[in-house]
């Protein structure tokens, strides 16, 4: 047999799918400077993607994304609650298909930080461990508990084993180069007394057991064994030091943006701010760093945590929720990752010199006196821009910015300085179109099927207790739904009865939100919030002499993530008191309370396209508009186009949404509160947290519901909405997310990270304006342009005082009806004679088409 002649295949195998990560047995090893993988030290930056926060067909558009932005790793959790959905019954179809992404991730020739976990925190439901084990007798969670670590050791062994299986880790030739156990467990050892340690030390040795042939890490886990690298989350890692000097310092997660509650405002973290902390991280010796999230997604379904984390899990990454690159924040960090890249030789050969520049100013200077030198100027002031002399020559340093130097003399990249290309996203609406799949019934336009609930007991009762039980003890998260029922009866002498006055519902709650009918009728709504689950409801109800039916709807909005014990919080009614009555207030807090579990609708499946229910739908061309508990279904035509789509959901109340029976998920357009305070421009200067630069007060938290297009059919598809408390169906819409402009803003002078080598860097060229549109689009027009001194953002740019009034002219001369340009700020293309002292800049408005 001719050993070459078989072996080839596999090479050229090789060769196709694999620029980062080898082909044969990848051995991967590390000491205190950085991961050895073949041998090789490496740099690696990671982009955390998390597979069940996406769809299938958007996993190679994203993972490519990402690679284009400068990026040779993929992280992502292990979904345990989404993969075991009972004890030994697995799932690994749809958006949980494992495997698939991450064969994807090894087609892109990418690596993989597989963090198995299996808690892990995470904003997601339950912190990803299965509802179950809560219920196995005996289990406390994370903790040294023998049903808990048997459960967990089980699920872990089963991944490994499928990893290994498909041969994915990186010595079977596979992208898999780190594997994580436990996750963030440092912040709540103290919650676990002895038990802590015991567990920590059993969880390490249990996932080396697993000879995956790759290391360990454990995040945030300050003790650490030795047998296991431990790695820092935060904002910052600049200062982080791993508890061993033997292993490397590495970041597993930075947080480029924040998630967002219901009810609160939106978090910005802006770009210059993240190139800042990655940069300072790779000056002070960092070697592996991820990006947490690069894309963050969508919690479909139930699957969002918290509680109240919204469905939107979009994070301000870099790449948005629906796939596209969040510009200018994807843009800047792809020319830091270019300038770090062009720096890796002299990060990785040599060790650095820390030279102090001034007062909160500094250099680490990485030089193997071979003429392999890197630099990185750091002003740590949060206010004051300086310029600093370092080898004989003066650079200026914005406030809170860290220049790079792979040659140790020009500078390629300056994080405060963002001349990668902005651009203006709109959700552009389209009104939902009636299907030709869609049955007439002899009616015209768009056809509503509708189906109303009782408001309380649908059925039989589940049972009937005196006084109150636990919300999620009692649903056990099959649903987000649990009806408490009463009765009381009022006399005729009631006061109440003969006057204007009425009596006042008092109700509190451990959590998430309620909605309260009396007599089928709803009285109000409450909820708590993502700081707070509990909750107090107070409203005047409207009670009639004789029998009155009081049905209180209470509602999870998804589980705690994290926490000690968090397993323990509960949710659900703990008092209930009505004032008002002759004799004063009525307490029927310990009274005789009905349950029932669920919805109807939920229970009978009428959201799956193809149940056979027997439910009686009515249908109609004028949906009821402000109606609780009703079900609307509606068969559409997609959106035109191929865009992202969302749904919009503004004028609606809240409830859960499906299309063709895939669970697009919770909605509630709840506004903050307009009285809380946000900012108009963010100054990216100084240390960053969650509530420094937020926007969206007085608006919808989340208005838009993603919808991927691979769930649409060319005809017929099945839109179903559960509507909790009344809102206004006509008028829900399809928005296209779409690119309406595109910018750039560059100054004379401007850094420039084209290079691919260090020998070309200082090679001369200018500063230039990058203009790039869509795939299979063009620039059409140019909306604004002005070489000088112009002002604004992105879609708001005006001329300043001084202005070549040649820019528009040159711009489109350049750039129209071409894909991309480069338009650079020399003497032949604009008149640099202007304003002469002064810096001047271009600003460039365009649209593709």
């Amino acid at each position: 047999m001719n050993i070459f002649s078989s072996f080839f295949p596999f090479l050229l195998l090789c060769f196709l799918t694999s620029l980062f990560s080898s082909c044969f047995a990848g051995n991967v090893t590390y000491d205190r400077r950085s991961l050895i993988i073949d041998g090789q030290r490496k740099l690696l930056i990671s982009a955390a993607i998390h597979y069940p926060r996406s769809v299938p067909g958007m996993w190679p558009g994203l993972v490519q994304t990402a690679k284009e932005g400068g990026v040779n790793v993929i992280e992502s959790y292990v979904f345990w609650n989404g993969h075991e959905l009972s004890p030994g019954k697995y799932n690994f179809e749809g958006r949980y298909d494992l495997v698939k992404f991450v064969k994807i991730v090894q087609q892109a020739g990418m690596y993989m930080i597989l963090r198995i976990g299996p808690f892990v925190a995470a904003e997601w439901n339950f912190g990803g461990v299965p509802v179950w084990l809560h219920y196995v007798p005996g289990t406390v969670f994370r903790t040294d508990n023998e049903p808990f670590k048997r459960y967990m050791q089980n699920f872990t062994t089963f991944i490994v084993n499928l990893m290994k299986q498909e041969k994915l880790f990186a010595p079977q030739g596979g992208p898999i180069i780190l594997a994580q156990v436990e996750n963030e467990y440092g912040y709540y050892e103290k919650f676990y007394g002895d038990g802590a340690k015991r567990y920590v030390t059993w969880a390490a040795n249990m996932a080396v057991s697993q000879n995956i042939g790759v290391p360990w890490i454990m995040c945030q886990q300050y003790d650490a064994p030795d047998n296991v690298i431990s790695t820092c989350n935060g904002f910052y890692c600049d200062q982080f030091t791993p508890n061993s000097p033997n292993k490397p310092k590495m970041w597993t997660e930075n947080w480029p943006g924040w998630f967002k509650t219901f009810g609160a405002r939106d978090p910005h973290r802006p770009a210059e701010d993240v190139a800042f902390s990655v940069a300072r991280f790779f000056q002070k010796g960092g070697s592996v760093q991820n990006y947490y999230m690069y894309h963050g997604g969508t919690n479909f379904g139930r699957t969002s945590g918290g509680p109240f984390i919204t469905t939107s899990y979009d994070y301000e990454a870099p790449i948005d929720e629906y796939g596209l690159p969040r510009l200018p924040k994807w843009g800047h960090l792809k020319e830091l990752h270019r300038a770090i890249k062009l720096s890796e030789h002299a990060l990785l050969k040599s060790e650095p010199t820390t030279l102090s520049l001034g007062p909160s100013l500094e250099a680490d200077v990485y030089d193997d006196g071979s003429g392999v030198c890197a630099a990185f100027l750091a002003n740590l002031d949060e206010k004051t821009d300086n310029n600093v002399v370092f080898r004989n020559v003066s650079y200026h340093l914005p406030a809170w910015s860290v220049s790079i130097l792979p040659d140790c003399k020009n500078v390629v990249f300056n994080t405060a300085k963002v001349g990668s290309q902005a651009s203006v996203v709109e959700m552009v609406p389209e009104e939902l179109q009636p299907s030709v799949a869609s049955p007439s019934k002899g009616l015209k336009g768009l056809i509503w099927d509708i189906y109303v609930e009782n408001a309380g007991i649908w059925g039989v009762a589940d049972f009937t207790k005196n006084g109150f039980v636990d919300h999620i003890n009692t649903t056990k998260d099959t649903t987000d739904y649990l009806w408490y029922t009463t009765s009381i009866i009022i006399g005729e002498n009631e006061e109440f009865l003969k006057k204007a006055s009425r009596p006042v519902l008092l109700i509190e709650s451990q959590g998430h939100a309620l909605h309260a009918f009396v007599n089928q009728e709803l009285q109000g709504s409450a909820s708590g919030n993502g700081s707070h689950s509990p909750f107090k409801f107070k409203k005047p109800i409207s009670l009639k002499a004789g029998k009155n039916e009081i049905a209180l709807l209470s509602m999870t909005v998804g589980l705690q993530n994290a926490g000690g014990l968090y397993e323990w919080v509960g949710a659900g009614l703990t008092s209930v008191k009505i004032e008002g009555f002759n004799n004063g207030t009525m307490d029927l807090s310990m009274s005789k309370w009905t349950y029932k579990i669920g919805l109807q609708g939920e229970h009978l499946g009428i959201y799956k396209p193809d149940s056979l229910n027997g439910v009686k739908w009515v249908s109609t061309s004028e949906p009821p508009i402000n109606q609780p508990l009703t079900w609307y279904k509606v068969v559409v035509d997609p959106p035109s186009g191929d865009e992202p789509v969302g749904l919009d959901m503004v004028h609606m109340g809240k409830g859960l949404a499906w299309l063709n029976g895939e669970e697009i998920g919770r909605y509630w357009p709840i506004k903050s509160s307009k009285h809380e305070k946000c900012v108009d421009e963010c100054d990216y200067r100084g240390k960053f947290f969650p509530d420094k630069c937020l926007t969206g007060c007085g608006e919808p938290s989340q208005r838009w519901y993603h919808v991927p297009r691979s769930w649409f059919k060319p005809s017929g598809n099945i839109l179903v909405i559960f509507e909790e408390k009344g809102g206004d169906p006509t008028k829900i819409t399809f928005s296209k997310r779409k690119t309406s402009s595109l910018c750039s803003h560059v100054a004379e002078g401007f850094p420039m990270v084209e290079q691919e080598s260090v020998s070309k860097v200082g090679s001369g060229k200018s500063a230039a304006a990058h203009l790039k549109c869509p795939k299979n689009t063009s620039i059409s027009n140019v909306k604004f342009a002005s070489f000088g001194n112009p002002t604004g953002r992105c879609g708001s740019y005006s001329k300043g005082d001084c202005h070549d009034p040649n820019s528009t002219s040159t711009v489109e001369k350049v750039c129209l009806g071409k894909n991309e340009c480069a338009i650079e700020l020399t003497e032949e293309n604009f008149d640099k004679g202007l304003c002469p002292g002064t810096t001047k800049k271009l600003a460039i408005e365009a649209v593709c088409s």
